[in-house]
């Protein structure tokens, strides 16, 4: 079975979260490193994998980001490919998704998976845009998964508890950190990394560079902060949040 996971090199948490001050868009000018979201996707595509199946890594971002790919390789993926061209600086959602799918259509996996979101951006949509563009079924926060007569069955989180779902292959799925715990690269597994096949592609090889993106015009810092007050419990709090409250006339 040929599995794909979608990945993403985030700037490391030593540099620290920094917009830059000319593109208004988050400072990856630092180190980067393989999405902590994105090591329980590869983790779950190993275990699915079977003995003649793959799992291939696919990103995109700047030629740095092959760095950050290898930990994938060193946990056991077998090969990646990363989308990498200036003409894709500063890609938005849309942009992204279109990079990916250009590069899954040359894959063609039975199954592609995402971390359910980044801890940069956060926006947890972009397997949503993926798997509308590939038009495949898609599952999000999938706890348990499990591939069985050209299906899949998802075991998801809900805010009510969990469901279980059904969808045929080829499908794509976004899976959450309750799925597993992600091993841990082994010393021989990072060795084996550095000669595993790490592809980079253009945007020749994908389509979509130089499509237009979202253009952030202007940074608003947050409002300061209303008056408060601190209030400890010392058994008393509740009558004295009370008379905070009737004193703003909340009440």
């Amino acid at each position: 079975m040929r599995i794909a996971v979608c990945v993403k090199a985030v700037p490391s948490a030593g540099s620290g979260a920094r917009l830059d001050s000319a593109s208004k868009r988050l400072d990856r000018s630092g180190d980067l490193g393989l999405s902590e979201y994105d090591t329980h996707a590869v983790e779950e595509a190993l275990r699915l994998r079977g003995d003649d199946g793959e799992v291939v890594v696919v990103s995109l971002g700047p030629e740095r980001a092959a760095d950050a790919l290898r930990k994938a390789l060193a946990m056991g993926a077998d090969r990646s490919v990363l989308v990498s061209d200036a003409g894709f600086e500063g890609a938005d959602l849309v942009l992204t998704a279109r990079a990916l799918v250009g590069a899954l259509e040359r894959e063609s996996p039975e199954l592609v998976l995402f971390g359910q979101q980044s801890p940069d951006g956060n926006g947890a949509c972009l397997w949503a845009a993926v798997a509308e563009k590939l038009r495949r079924p898609v599952v999000s926060q999938a706890a348990e998964l499990a591939v069985e007569g050209g299906a899949l069955r998802a075991k998801r989180q809900t805010e009510f508890g969990y469901e279980t779902l059904r969808a045929p292959l080829p499908a794509v799925v976004a899976v959450s950190e309750a799925i597993n715990e992600p091993r841990y690269p082994s010393l021989k597994g990072i060795m084996g990394a550095k000669s595993k096949p790490q592809e980079v592609l253009a945007a020749g090889d994908v389509g979509g560079a130089g499509d237009p993106v979202t253009t952030v015009l202007a940074l608003t810092p947050p409002p300061a902060r209303g008056e408060s007050r601190r209030i400890e419990d010392d058994g008393n709090a509740a009558e004295a949040i009370v008379e905070f409250l009737a004193e703003k006339r909340l009440l």
